[in-house]
């Protein structure tokens, strides 16, 4: 049978596209912008949120701590890219979300799993000088021109047909629009820590974002527990990861919900990560459930290596709660 020898989670924020000079200075006006809530789940706005600040906000914000956030952050993900390179994988199953990218509000499934031969990654674009926060989702594409990157089809029909069997809803994807590409929480994860590797993968893909339909903590569970089966029940001896993409809290850093969730996955808590409040898990917060699905599929592995940096970008205490990991 098939084993599942390794998992990883990982954050894929525009941070981590974005250069120093962007960390320091950038963010405070794009966060104006973003979808806002406060620790409740309640909708605010940024001066709302820079009123209720602490006094000293500004100084949690310096360009020498946001430098050496920075630092601490691209540290964490070379160690991780460093921890995955040595783990040899005949697969790896990528959880993530998809915003607009593949589904529109038109039709916007729960849970989706890709099992084409290939998804495609599209090439990089021009972006016009000074749009800076276009040229850093530019990142997450592709240098020299398209790329076509192996699914291992097999296994993601295996899943979608099981989870059918197991009352999940899944919509399976077989192709995808000419004018369509993989979305930013599965680029990230192959242009970041699969260069240089031709692994093949496994897209799932969850509505995390969107209501009205959102998959439930304790459906997401659920369905890292089913994952575990049917990866069991895969016949041949593939060795297969899996990683969670996204997160951990943001576009306001919540750090009582971040490290709760990472203490739960250290204890493999899976009470605690079910009855989370889906109104804390709003705007970026949601892809927590990415690492949900992916702790629940990893209870026979234990959590052995983890770095949180919470990167408040700005005195309204806006920012990512980063967040890297690994199960053995």
């Amino acid at each position: 049978m098939a084993r599942l020898v390794a998992a990883f989670g990982s954050s894929h924020s525009i941070m981590l596209a974005a250069p120093r000079e962007d960390w320091q200075r950038a963010f405070r006006d794009s966060d104006r912008r973003m979808p806002l809530f406060d620790s409740s789940g309640a909708a605010t706005t940024y001066d709302a949120l820079l009123a209720a600040a602490p006094r000293d906000s500004e100084t949690m914000v310096t360009p020498d701590k946001l430098s050496h956030a920075f630092d601490r952050t691209f540290a964490a993900v070379a160690e991780l890219k460093r921890q995955m390179d040595q783990v040899p994988l005949d697969c790896l199953i990528i959880v993530g979300d998809d915003q607009h990218e593949l589904f529109q509000d038109a039709m916007m499934p729960a849970l989706a799993i890709y099992y084409g031969k290939t998804i495609r990654n599209a090439a990089r674009r021009e972006v016009p000088d000074g749009d800076w926060y276009r040229k850093a989702q530019q990142e997450r594409l592709e240098p020299m021109g398209d790329a076509h990157y192996a699914v291992q089809a097999n296994l993601a029909l295996h899943l979608i047909t099981g989870l059918g069997s197991r009352e999940f809803d899944v919509c399976a994807v077989k192709e995808i629009a000419a004018d369509q590409y993989e979305g930013h929480a599965y680029s990230y994860i192959h242009r970041t820590y699969l260069t240089g590797r031709a692994l093949p993968v496994v897209p799932i893909m969850l509505n995390t974002y969107y209501p009205p339909n959102p998959i439930p903590p304790r459906r997401c569970v659920a369905l890292g527990k089913a994952l575990k089966a049917l990866i069991e029940e895969f016949p041949g001896d593939a060795r297969v990861g899996i990683i969670a993409s996204g997160g951990l809290s943001h576009f306001v850093v919540d750090e009582e919900i971040d490290r709760g969730v990472l203490a739960a996955l250290q204890h493999k808590d899976l009470d605690y990560l079910a009855g989370l409040d889906p109104k804390r898990l709003q705007a970026g917060s949601s892809e927590i459930r990415s690492w949900i699905v992916t702790a629940s599929a990893a209870t026979d592995l234990d959590l052995v290596w983890s770095d949180y940096i919470p990167a408040y970008r700005t005195p309204a205490l806006t920012g990512t709660g980063l967040a890297f990991a690994r199960w053995a």
